[in-house]
């Protein structure tokens, strides 16, 4: 297998797999739609998103352990089944989808949302619960989690304002995108991105997927509130600036 042997991909996969599994783990969830890009420098995007998937649901498998049940319920009831609808639309329409434009849009939209919470949204009261929201944000995120590999940003659209605790919010983020990555098994399958190549090169940066999950979950456990919020906003700001800078560069192209 030649992928193996070539130190510029695990140059890029290794942080790339670290910095996903510290994601997963509920610690600066945002940053964990970076892995796939990472890869994408030495490797093309879809053999990136087929080599991660299967990683992801290890990772996924580690973090809904080591939360155990720790999420918030009406949110993940009432996301889900919009993200169902959504990475179903995803895959209806992947030939005709413009990743550059959903990239793009996505990613302004996510700044907005930050910046108005950096000027005044981070004072006001917790929202609560809205199931129609939630179901918007949901099918948003599942449509752009099979497209673009950025369905982050929407779910935590919805999430954020309702200023759960750090455990409790990253747990809720967990089982949501555990349950997100089983259902884009199929489609991914059927898209034929689980080849042996792709296959044998998880299987070999899998053993990485445990040991960074488990140090995102400690860190979440370790880190105030306060903090907490403070870097994930920060990391949600940095994934919309790239969104829109891959974006605008995939339109330009």
């Amino acid at each position: 297998m030649p992928l193996l042997s070539d130190p510029l991909f695990y140059a890029a996969a290794i942080p790339a797999v670290i910095l996903v599994g510290l994601a997963k783990g509920g610690f600066a969830t945002g940053l964990a739609m970076l892995g796939v890009p990472l890869m994408s420098l030495v490797v093309s995007p879809i053999q990136a998103a087929g080599i991660m998937l299967p990683i992801l649901c290890a990772m996924d498998a580690v973090a809904v352990v080591s939360y155990r049940g720790i999420f918030h319920r009406p949110s993940v009831a009432v996301l889900l089944p919009g993200a169902v609808v959504g990475i179903a639309l995803g895959w209806a329409t992947a030939a005709w989808v413009d990743e550059s434009w959903v990239r793009l849009i996505v990613g302004l939209v996510t700044v907005f949302f930050v910046l108005d919470y950096w000027t005044g949204g981070a004072a006001r009261p917790a929202k609560k619960q809205n199931a129609s929201k939630g179901i918007f944000w949901g099918m948003v995120a599942g449509f752009t989690s099979f497209v673009s590999h950025a369905g982050g940003p929407p779910a935590q659209m919805y999430l954020l304002p309702q200023k759960f605790g750090p455990v409790l919010l990253s747990g809720t983020i967990v089982i949501t995108f555990a349950v997100m990555n089983l259902v884009k098994l199929v489609p991914y399958f059927l898209l034929g991105q689980f080849d042996r190549a792709n296959l044998f090169t998880s299987a070999a940066l899998l053993p990485l997927a445990p040991l960074a999950t488990y140090a995102g979950v400690r860190l979440v456990k370790l880190v105030s509130q306060e903090l907490f919020y403070r870097i994930t906003y920060v990391g949600v700001f940095l994934v919309a600036v790239k969104l829109i800078w891959d974006g605008i560069a995939g339109l330009l192209a």
